[in-house]
């Protein structure tokens, strides 16, 4: 049976699509229905919040999936739980629609709940308005403050851990603005000067297998939340790669105080990626974003432990450099390929005001 698309009032959009994603419990002691919700994280543990949007336009093109969408404006947010190795609370949507259709509502409000339910995380309030789209979580989680996973923490020595592959995203995304075409593939895609998620509307799409499944990297990301976990008391600092790995990582020597080496052979791809020219392959990996995989530093004692904690998961696990001492007469990060030999570390990463 298809679902009607007569617009719906504020309060009937929230009965109909989003108090299923609410429910209350020993941790979540009110949630929707009134001026707040209350929490209550366990014994000895601190809570852990962040809060992130997505715009569209600038974050998702207008086309995409909304059920797609749904799960990604959560897995963004449960993304930085799994950074601090948080457990997930609950979570709250402020959501700006242009219209009130549930023929777009059901699929985007089904995608969250199922993520939400299969991390326990569920929604405990919001608010929602008139306006261009914008999908804005605050998400809330708990950690014993001894093991969070801070980004002031890397010591010189430690490894520096990527998880799962990246920059498939970003590989994805260069395709779909027509930067380039998949290596191998009879990918074809129309409008090639555009420029950003703004010009989806009528582009050729490609059909590949290869896309596809890179573009569901991009579309259905996985936050690493079993790994954040599994870290606590084992990696000293961690955070997600949401805007590219070496931007991101660039966080954590500033905070720290330290500096890095990085073999940017040795930066974990998938074999489409992997199939492309080396200067995509750098580009996607080393500056992509959009990936929401773990980028950690540990002590190089925990080598096994952290081997045994991939292979637990089912999750691939790979050291790419290694902290190091600062140095004034040098840049903070140094990039090298397998050979030893410098890369120049001219990689812009993601930021929302260029």
């Amino acid at each position: 049976m298809s679902v009607p698309s007569t617009p719906l009032s504020e309060f009937s959009l929230i009965d109909r699509f989003f108090t299923g994603a609410t429910r209350q419990g020993d941790q979540v002691t009110l949630g929707i229905g009134d001026d707040c919700a209350l929490l209550r994280p366990p014994a000895g543990e601190q809570l852990a919040i962040s809060t992130d949007m997505l715009v569209e336009g600038r974050h998702f093109f207008p086309d995409v999936d909304p059920r797609a969408l749904g799960h990604k404006t959560l897995a963004v947010n449960l993304s930085d739980l799994a950074a601090m190795g948080a457990k997930p609370l609950g979570f709250t949507l402020a959501l700006a629609l242009p219209d009130s259709d549930p023929a777009w509502l059901a699929p985007f409000a089904q995608g969250l709940a199922a993520l939400a339910d299969r991390y326990d995380c569920p929604l405990v309030g919001g608010d929602t308005t008139r306006g261009p789209r914008n999908l804005c979580v605050t998400v809330f989680g708990a950690v014993p403050g001894a093991h969070a996973l801070r980004r002031d923490a890397a010591q010189p020595g430690d490894d520096i851990w990527v998880s799962g592959t990246v920059g498939d995203a970003r590989l994805a995304l260069g395709v779909l603005r027509g930067e380039w075409q998949l290596a191998g593939a009879a990918d074809a895609v129309g409008a090639a000067d555009a420029t950003g998620p703004t010009e989806s509307a009528g582009r050729a799409l490609p059909a590949s297998s290869d896309f596809e499944q890179v573009r569901r990297a991009m579309d259905w990301p996985e936050p690493q939340i079993e790994l954040g976990m599994a870290l606590r008391g084992v990696a000293r600092a961690a955070l997600d790669i949401s805007d590219g790995l070496l931007g991101d990582l660039g966080h954590i020597l500033k905070r720290s105080g330290v500096g890095a080496r990085i073999n940017v052979d040795a930066v974990p791809r998938s074999t489409i990626l992997a199939a492309q020219s080396l200067a995509i392959q750098r580009l996607c990996t080393l500056a992509g974003g959009d990936d929401y995989q773990l980028c950690f530093c540990a002590d190089s004692a925990q080598r096994e432990r952290i081997s045994a904690i991939g292979n637990e998961l089912g999750l691939r696990v790979t050291r790419i450099g290694t902290i190091a001492l600062p140095d004034a007469r040098q840049a903070p990060l140094q990039l090298h390929d397998d050979t030893g030999a410098p890369v120049a570390a001219d990689f812009k990463s993601f930021d929302h005001f260029q």
